[in-house]
């Protein structure tokens, strides 16, 4: 599975780990806004790595989570989707808007080895400072360099270099962002 190998899906190690990674993510959305301690505590229970200072906005889905790093300082709206078949890696810094999806797993186009429940994955990784704006889907495979900002409701089917805006699906670079040159009134992303 990590190594990006087909594997079946319904494999009882696998569905053994998927069960431990339900259970944390309703004891997370379950946790009250008012208990940020145990907010926190129930997601680095839940995630691989956890850095300092990161928000998670319930409800979150995962996987199985313990395939998810996310960096110091990072905010994640509400409703993220993160599928960590293979791993998810989220820099420090990184605003993810709501119902973001990053999305790992891939499938057999044929229809056979689809009906025998094969799949594969290939890892994500978000570079630091990048915004995601609402509703944006990281298709398998991609990253996205640091500083990137992507808008709202793109779909990221390839790599985006550092310092540009991408928007639209496919994602497109639209522009690249210099110092100093974006303002918030005139952001694509939401």
């Amino acid at each position: 599975m990590l190594a990006g190998e087909p594997y079946i899906a319904d494999d009882p190690e696998l569905a053994a780990d998927a069960l431990r990674a339900a259970v944390l993510s309703e004891r997370f959305n379950a946790t009250s806004a008012a208990d940020p301690d145990g907010r926190r505590a129930a997601l680095t229970a839940l995630l691989g790595k956890l850095g300092e200072a990161v928000e998670v906005r319930p409800p979150l889905r995962v996987d199985y989570g313990s395939q998810i790093t996310i960096g110091a300082g990072t905010f994640i709206n509400f409703g993220a989707v993160l599928l960590d078949v293979a791993p998810i890696a989220i820099g420090a810094d990184v605003q993810i808007g709501p119902n973001v999806q990053l999305l790992t797993p891939t499938h057999p186009v044929e229809p056979e080895p689809r009906r025998a429940k094969w799949e594969a994955a290939r890892p994500i990784t978000i570079g630091d400072n990048v915004w995601l704006g609402g509703g944006v889907i990281v298709c398998p495979g991609v990253t996205i360099g640091e500083n990137t900002v992507v808008g709202a409701g793109a779909v990221v089917t390839k790599d985006l270099p550092a310092d540009v805006v991408a928007v639209g699906n496919p994602a497109r670079v639209v522009r690249e962002i210099r110092a100093g040159q974006e303002s918030a009134r005139d952001s694509p992303a939401t």
